[in-house]
């Protein structure tokens, strides 16, 4: 069972980055853990402590102004190695959205298998996504699943995101896979007697 994902309204922190990777994302010297918690603490794991195991100052998510539940990455967010990992350290450290002008499939598919939900926006409205947050790190951003739009609400400006249907209605849910099988159980149930 994932956390049902409907509406959510957040200041959002961000990472202009391009080609941010699944070892950049957590590190394979994490990945011995099975389960999918505990890898939040080292998300972005190189770039946010300093060889000495200290917090980087410079780091976006160790500076104090910078919050919220949505990620906003750069162009090709998720390129790399297909560990599933990546969507469980993003997840597991409180974001519920990520939001790039593009996304690599395994990622994507990883992380919506996870509950994280992956926006894809255009390169002109991801600019303005980071102009606002650059303008007032507390501006916020609503995401509507069922609408399937996302909305910069500094400026009313929105963007209709694409996702698979069956993804889609697993969020919404709070299904995984098997969740979504059990919750069909009596129409399972009602095709075997016909």
């Amino acid at each position: 069972m994932i956390d049902k994902f409907i509406k959510i309204q957040s200041s959002a922190v961000p990472m202009p980055i391009e080609n941010v990777d699944t070892d950049q994302i957590i590190p394979a010297r994490f990945l011995k853990a099975v389960e999918r918690k505990g890898f939040g603490d080292n998300l972005f794991r190189d770039w946010r402590y300093t060889s000495g195991n200290t917090p980087n100052p410079e780091f976006v998510m160790n500076k104090p102004e910078f919050s919220g539940s949505i990620l906003v990455g750069g162009k090709n967010f998720g390129s790399g190695s297909s560990r599933e990992h990546a969507a469980w350290a993003i997840y597991d450290a409180g974001f519920k959205v990520v939001v790039s002008s593009f996304f690599a499939d395994i990622f994507k598919g990883n992380a919506l298998n996870n509950g994280l939900l992956p926006v894809q926006v255009s390169p002109e409205f991801l600019d303005e996504i980071f102009a606002t947050i650059s303008k007032d790190s507390k501006s916020t951003f609503t995401v509507d699943l069922e609408k399937q739009i996302f909305t910069n609400d500094a400026t009313g400006n929105s963007f209709e995101f694409e996702i698979n249907a069956y993804k889609k209605v697993c969020l919404l849910n709070g299904y995984d896979d098997i969740d979504y099988l059990v919750a069909m159980k009596e129409q399972i149930a009602e095709f075997e007697t016909k």
